[in-house]
């Protein structure tokens, strides 16, 4: 069972709380209002009343030993800088802090946070893609370079082969699966015989110009 500490309880924090007791997860919360632990205590494998940039009272939460130590305490710049300072010292390994401003990313980023989340502009970005781009699904970045793509077949595609959309060459990107529209069966790896229909989606790995141009060809279908 995997193990982690949610530092504040608030709408982000308490969200992932949540979420993370539905995956199988061991969650420690940690927040300085006891209403919102009394709240969030039917989610926590262990609950916490206490100020996070208090390091005594972080100290009893074994932060070492967590897959990944989450903070999310407000817009309290200087508070949040504390509790990671602290969480750092602690030896959490995987630091993951909810941002501020993109300076209050800097700073943690130069302590050595793993991750800094801006949830508005992520979910914001996000929106703005799906809207821009009616045939895209879904979209991942899955490191600086490269991002993970699904996508409904065009009318202009329909009845084509792989081989015969030739998005490898056209496009310089890889279909690493086809997804079965009604059962989400997915079909891995597919060859370049396998015939595209509106009843799939189609599940691609490339570069974010790459991506691009592909988008915006499908646009144009």
């Amino acid at each position: 069972m995997k193990r982690f500490v949610v530092i504040g309880l608030g709408t982000f924090g308490g969200a992932l709380a949540k979420r993370l007791k539905a995956n199988g997860c061991r969650v420690t919360g940690l927040d300085a209002s006891a209403e919102l632990i009394m709240q969030m205590k039917d989610y926590l494998f262990e609950a916490v009343i206490g100020e996070a940039t208090e390091r005594e009272v972080l100290e009893p939460l074994s932060l070492d030993k967590a897959d990944a130590v989450i903070i999310s305490l407000g817009e309290e710049i200087t508070n949040s800088l504390l509790a990671t300072l602290h969480a750092k010292e602690l030896g959490a390994k995987h630091i993951m802090v909810k941002g501020v401003t993109s300076d209050h990313g800097k700073l943690l980023k130069k302590i050595g946070v793993e991750r800094v989340i801006f949830p508005e502009i992520e979910i914001a970005l996000d929106l703005a893609d799906r809207l821009a781009w009616h045939n895209m699904i879904d979209y991942l970045p899955i490191d600086p370079e490269y991002s993970f793509m699904e996508l409904a077949v065009p009318d202009a595609y329909k009845n084509k082969t792989l081989i015969e959309a030739d998005f490898r060459r056209r496009f310089n990107v890889w279909v690493i699966a086809l997804k079965d529209a009604l059962t989400g069966k997915l079909t891995m790896f597919p060859d370049g015989g396998s015939q595209l229909s509106d009843e799939q989606m189609i599940l691609i790995v490339g570069k974010e110009k790459d991506l691009h141009r592909l988008r915006s060809a499908f646009e144009e279908q």
